[in-house]
C-alpha cells in the first residue's frame, strides 16, 4: 500500500505537468504561432512583413528569457514591435501555460514543436506532400529555374507553391533571391486538383481558382483614379496590413477569421459609417486594447498612417458616411 501511494504522490504532478504543457501547446498553437512558429523559430510568412521581427525562440539565451519575462511580454507586449499585450485576450491561466511551454519547448530544449503537422494538429496524411518538403526546408531554392530541376523536383515546386507557399513562403532558411509577392494568400485550400497543377506552371489564375473561399478576399481591389497618397497608402495598406485585414479589407481571409477577434472589417457600412478618421488613426497608431491589433507607431510615419487612411476611405468604404438607404 505504501509503495502505490509512494507512486500515486509521483505521478500525480507529473501529470498535471503533462496537463499543463498540453494546455500551453494548444494556446501557443492557436494563438502564435502565426508569427512566432510552430517550432517557435520565427521563420514564418508573417515574420517577413514585421520590423522588429518576432522573436526567435530557439536563439534565446534561458539565463535571460526566463519564465518571468515571457509572461511580462503576454501582460504588456513589448514597446515598438507587433507583440502587444494578450491582457484581456486570454487568461492569466493560459498565459502562464503559453510561458512555461515557450521556456521549456523551445529556450531550454531547443525542441522541435513535436505537434507540427501532425494527426493531433489538424494535418492529416501530410507525407503526401512529401515532394515539396525541400523547398519548405529550403534545400532547393525556389529562384531555381524550372528548366534546372527534375520533372520529380519540378513536381514538387508546382504542389509547394499550390498548398504550402502561405505558411512556408519565405521562410526556408537564407536568402535565395527571390522577389516575392507581398500579396498573402489563403490556405488551406479546397478541392485542390494536384493533376491540374502538375499539368503546367502555376499562375496568378490557378492560384485563386484553385483556392479556399478565403482567397477572395485576398485579391487587392483595382480602383482608377486614386491621387499620389492614396496610392502610397493602398501600397502600405497590402504590406502591412492584408495579411490579417485581407487585401479587401474584410479581414475575412484565412488568418483574419482564425483571429480571435476577428480583425475589423473595412467594407462594413455600419462600422465605417459611424467612425471617424481620426479614430482610425488613432487605432493604427495606437493598436486596440483586448485584440491582435498592434501599435503602428514605431513602425510607421505619420504621413504612412494618414496614406493608409486615405486608401481605406477611397477604396473599401467612406469613412463617417453611412451607407445612403435603398
Amino acid at each position: 500500500m505504501a509503495g502505490a501511494a509512494l507512486a500515486l504522490a509521483v505521478a500525480a504532478p507529473a501529470a498535471a505537468a503533462a496537463e499543463a504543457a498540453a494546455d500551453g501547446r494548444a494556446v501557443y498553437n492557436f494563438r502564435c504561432y502565426f508569427c512566432h512558429g510552430y517550432s517557435g523559430n520565427a521563420k514564418t510568412l508573417a515574420a517577413t512583413y514585421l520590423n522588429p521581427k518576432p522573436s526567435d525562440f530557439t536563439q534565446a539565451d534561458p539565463a535571460r528569457v526566463t519564465r518571468e519575462l515571457v509572461l511580462e511580454t503576454l501582460r504588456h507586449g513589448r514597446p515598438g514591435t507587433a507583440m502587444k499585450s494578450f491582457a484581456g485576450v486570454i487568461g492569466e491561466k493560459e498565459m502562464a501555460a503559453v510561458a512555461d511551454f515557450v521556456v521549456d519547448e523551445f529556450v531550454r530544449r531547443k525542441a522541435p514543436n513535436t505537434r507540427y503537422h501532425t494527426v493531433e494538429n489538424g494535418w492529416p496524411g501530410h507525407e503526401r506532400y512529401r515532394a515539396a518538403f525541400p523547398f519548405a526546408t529550403g534545400e532547393i531554392p525556389l529562384s531555381r529555374p524550372w528548366e534546372n530541376l527534375s520533372p520529380d523536383e519540378a513536381a514538387g515546386k508546382r504542389l509547394y507553391l499550390g498548398a504550402c507557399v502561405s505558411c512556408h513562403d519565405r521562410g526556408a532558411p537564407g536568402d535565395d533571391g527571390v522577389e516575392w509577392d507581398a500579396r498573402p494568400l489563403s490556405f488551406p485550400r479546397n478541392n485542390f486538383s494536384l493533376a491540374e497543377s502538375m499539368a503546367k506552371p502555376p499562375t496568378a489564375v490557378d492560384a485563386i481558382t484553385s483556392a479556399s473561399p478565403y482567397a477572395l478576399h485576398d485579391i487587392p481591389p483595382k480602383v482608377n483614379g486614386l491621387s499620389a497618397q492614396q496610392r502610397r497608402g493602398e501600397k502600405l495598406f497590402q504590406q502591412n496590413c492584408a495579411f490579417c485585414h485581407g487585401a479587401d479589407g474584410t479581414g475575412m481571409n484565412w488568418i483574419g477569421q482564425f483571429m480571435e477577434p476577428h480583425p475589423r472589417n473595412l467594407q462594413d457600412p455600419t462600422f465605417m459609417g459611424s467612425a471617424t478618421r481620426a479614430g482610425i488613426v488613432h487605432a493604427i497608431r495606437e493598436g486596440l486594447a483586448n485584440t491582435s491589433m498592434p501599435a503602428w507607431k514605431s513602425v510607421l510615419k505619420e504621413r504612412d498612417i494618414q496614406a493608409i487612411v486615405a486608401y481605406i476611405d477611397k477604396v473599401f468604404h467612406p469613412i463617417g458616411k453611412p451607407k445612403p438607404p435603398r
